[in-house]
């Protein structure tokens, strides 16, 4: 679909501009996400983590805004031009938007449980798919930046098994008959359900390289 979009991103400078702001979105969610696993991981104190954490989702949330207000210009100097470019780029960054605040949530994670994560099966699955989903920032956005389907089907390939590994996560925490610490399970289950969502955004970033505009926000949840 971009590969079409993409030349009306281009010829308007509106959008183009609020493109390269799309594209800035990304790369401070990627930064939020890297710091607020530092914090979980304790490789970084979360009072030195938090107020550059949230300056970052601050400026996404105005680069989000600024992307809103061009092109509601563009539409308006434009009436009827470039409506599928404008309704995509739209939806992508409110994906990006949305991933900011799922890094805060992960960030809270690791501010607020200060113990160490002791059982190996919810902890290296989790780890695992931290790993997943960091490397997902950077195939998401080169298959966005460069409009490679290829690309953005190994993600959304990535992102699957990602969520899979989320809900077997989740299933498995509530069958479990074994003892472990209330507290330690709420962290399992919120990291699980956080970097899904996480890696259900990404994957609807992907979407728009690939698909169809009717099929944006429909990635499973």
């Amino acid at each position: 679909m971009f590969k079409q979009l993409f030349s009306a991103l281009r010829r308007s400078e509106s959008l183009d501009e609020a493109f390269a702001e799309f594209s800035q979105m990304l790369e401070h969610a990627n930064w939020m996400f890297n710091r607020a696993n530092d914090v979980l991981r304790r490789e970084i104190d979360a009072a030195d983590a938090r107020d550059s954490l949230y300056e970052r989702d601050k400026s996404i949330n105005a680069l989000v805004r600024s992307i809103r207000r061009k092109i509601v210009r563009h539409l308006t100097i434009n009436p009827g031009m470039d409506v599928a470019a404008c309704l995509a780029l739209m939806s992508v960054a409110k994906d990006a938007e949305r991933i900011g605040d799922y890094c805060k949530n992960v960030f809270e994670v690791g501010q607020f449980y200060r113990q160490d994560f002791h059982i190996a099966r919810y902890h290296e699955p989790l780890e695992e798919m931290r790993q997943e989903v960091e490397s997902l920032f950077s195939s998401v956005q080169e298959a966005f930046l460069n409009s490679d389907s290829s690309r953005a089907k190994e993600a959304l390939a990535a992102a699957r098994e990602a969520r899979m590994k989320s809900d077997s996560i989740i299933e498995q925490l509530l069958r479990d008959d074994a003892s472990i610490e209330t507290h330690e399970a709420v962290a399992y289950s919120l990291l699980a359900r956080h970097y899904k969502r996480v890696a259900a955004h990404l994957a609807n970033i992907a979407t728009a390289v690939g698909g169809r505009i009717e099929d944006l926000d429909f990635i499973n949840a």
